[in-house]
């Protein structure tokens, strides 16, 4: 059963779920901060297609103190620490009046972007008009109790004479900094402490002033408690790091149904968003921003990004080549299934809710093959894509396609490695000396099988696993030499993609370059009878049949002169057909045949037929028809 089934079957049908999140504009709002609203606005979608009636709410917690300096305005914002967001000037250049709108709206672009689309609301607002004067009262009348709550949950105990207020300093305008001492149910009694918190100082000043109309607000725990009473908030999720034995959420819970005599709402804890392990901090420039993320990624991928992961585990984000090309080809993969009609319910609400428009089947090339290609600057990537899907695309598939090439020209410029990066070689490189012989006979042989091949995806990566299985040589050496005598490198893309690109004269004079000596080759590709045999008994059921010839190393004595050692001069070469009709090339040294006699006396006949006679018994042990061809 999926989270989202779970949460129903805790949420009464009848009733209107009103959805909240909400979310303090310090500074410029990280790729992080998208996963709650992403999740809220999952959570909305699900319950409007499961027949409930719902409101999604975004709150904009303006009203909460400035209490971090804004990564590249330390020095402006430093004389603003302690005030209200809503109270403290744009940076310099902005079209909005105050820090909290001008980080705020960057975020909201966002939202749009990703169409994510509640109905938003600042808190200065609610305050300011006394729609939270009633909540205020009613926690001032109560600081008793809440003292008593906040410290039976979270073991903080506060002076009896402290309350759950914090008024804006009239002679400094701080309110991060002020701590009430008295309430007679007009006004509150306040001292503008100068040591209460480390981030800003206070400026000393005692006074009385009216709790309502926006002269102060509620600590955040509590504010909490308020603003789910005012709006009638029934589901809200919030961060792992609130949700602890004993940390906030259990406190506004407890505050909430003491004080209002009602549930609170339902919680659904979901974990951090993390680049690299790494907790992300707009404070300390750990992560990206949500903007420059959503101009990398298509809104689609950002969202599927952020919700193909439940709520309670981490999304560890990375930037490097294996994790953007494992997410684009999951997307890609997923979106297949789709249309397919192969996905299970939750697979199927995943891939809707991350589309942003409708879609159809179409899915472009790999990101790892577009980052490669527009690497090569004589490739027209678009034309060639019609050209291998033999039409014009459409102007949705052109715009799908063209965000991917996007996509990877920011990945190639902001975060891929100097090792991440691909460059077509003019000439062969000279680091493809020291490959192995079975790599450049690989190689030369692909070159050969090449030449009659259809430039085609599909079809040249099947000539490459079927040279790789006559050289035969290991798929990753196999695939290793491409990229190197191509690119210089050690991996790349899919190799039949990529090549399919390249000029199909230019690829196959490459591969025939390479040299080897062919008794080089028979030596070092083949392998002991025992690991044959065993080979054999464990992939008989697949197999159809064998044809086996007789291979002599061409570099040694003559075989009449050196007949006690003549088996070290000669291979069996097993050329095996699959019952898939595949075919496998398997080379045996005779060193270790018991069967063959090893004396003097024996002619090149001798030793045919002595090796026709192991075959006989190799077949009929293995039951699998094996004619000798020499």
């Amino acid at each position: 059963m999926s989270w989202l089934e779970q949460m129903v079957k805790r949420l009464d049908p009848d009733q209107v779920q009103l959805v909240n999140d909400s979310k303090t504009p310090s500074g410029k709002v990280h790729v992080g901060s998208l996963r709650g609203p992403l999740i809220h606005d999952c959570i909305s979608a699900y319950l409007k297609r499961k027949g409930f009636s719902v409101k999604y709410l975004y709150g904009v917690d303006d009203f909460d103190p400035l209490d971090e300096l804004p990564l590249g305005h330390e020095d402006f914002y430093r004389e603003y620490l302690g005030q209200p967001l809503c109270n403290v000037p744009a940076p310099e250049g902005s079209v909005f009046p105050d820090i909290a709108k001008h980080y705020i709206e960057e975020f909201f672009r966002v939202f749009d972007e990703l169409n994510i689309q509640p109905e938003r609301y600042f808190l200065r607002d609610y305050y300011r008009s006394g729609k939270f004067n009633e909540s205020i009262d009613l926690f001032l009348r109560n600081a008793e109790k809440v003292r008593e709550i906040n410290f039976s949950k979270s073991g903080a105990k506060r002076s009896e004479n402290w309350h759950p207020f914090q008024p804006i300093c009239q002679e400094c305008g701080k309110i991060g900094t002020t701590e009430v001492t008295a309430y007679d149910g007009k006004e509150v009694e306040y001292h503008c402490n100068e040591d209460l918190v480390k981030w800003a100082k206070g400026c000393g000043y005692c006074g009385k002033v009216s709790p309502f109309d926006g002269n102060g607000k509620l600590p955040w725990k509590f504010e909490w408690a308020a603003k789910w009473k005012t709006l009638g908030v029934t589901i809200e999720g919030a961060g792992s790091d609130h949700c602890t034995r004993g940390g906030s959420r259990d406190v506004t819970n407890a505050c909430f149904e003491a004080l209002y005599e009602a549930p609170p709402p339902l919680n659904i804890p979901y974990e951090f968003f993390m680049v690299g392990g790494a907790k992300m901090s707009s404070s300390k420039g750990i992560g990206s921003s949500a903007s420059s993320m959503a101009d990398f990624l298509s809104p689609s991928l950002l969202r599927y990004l952020m919700l193909r992961t439940k709520p309670n585990r981490t999304v560890d984000f990375r930037t490097d080549q294996m994790f953007m090309n494992r997410l684009f080809d999951d997307f890609d993969k997923l979106k297949q299934k789709y249309f397919s009609g192969s996905v299970n319910d939750m697979e199927k609400f995943v891939f809707e809710v991350s589309q942003v428009s409708p879609t159809d089947a179409f899915t472009p090339i790999s990101f790892s093959l577009v980052t490669s290609l527009i690497q090569l600057p004589h490739i027209d990537i678009v034309r060639r894509v019609e050209q291998i899907e033999d039409r014009k695309l459409t102007k949705a598939e052109l715009e799908l396609l063209n965000q991917r090439i996007r996509a990877a020209k920011i990945w190639l410029q902001e975060y891929a490695s100097e090792d991440e990066m691909l460059a077509l070689q003019n000439t062969l490189p000279t680091s493809s000396e020291n490959m192995s012989v079975p790599q450049k006979a690989f190689l030369n042989q692909l070159g050969t099988a090449l030449k009659s091949c259809l430039w085609q995806q599909d079809a040249i990566q099947i000539k490459i696993f079927d040279t790789a299985r006559l050289t035969p040589i290991d798929q990753p050496e196999a695939f290793g030499a491409i990229y190197k005598v191509l690119f210089d490198k050690d991996s790349g893309p899919k190799a039949g993609n990529l090549i399919a690109f390249l000029e199909k004269d230019f690829v196959v004079d490459r591969f025939l370059s390479l040299n080897y000596q062919e008794d080089d080759l028979l030596q070092q590709t083949s392998i002991t009878v025992y690991e044959f045999e065993e080979w054999l008994t464990k992939n008989q059921p697949n197999l159809s049949h064998a044809i086996v010839n007789l291979k002599f190393l061409r570099h040694t004595p003559s075989f009449e002169n050196h007949l006690i050692d003549k088996q070290k001069y000669h291979i069996l070469e097993f050329n095996i057909t699959t019952k898939a009709e595949k075919k496998i090339l398997k080379r045996v040294t005779t060193d270790s045949f018991k069967d063959l006699v090893t004396s003097k006396n024996n002619s090149q006949e001798v030793v045919e037929n002595q090796t026709e006679q192991y075959l006989r018994k190799l077949s009929s042990r293995e039951n699998l028809p094996i004619r000798a061809c020499f």
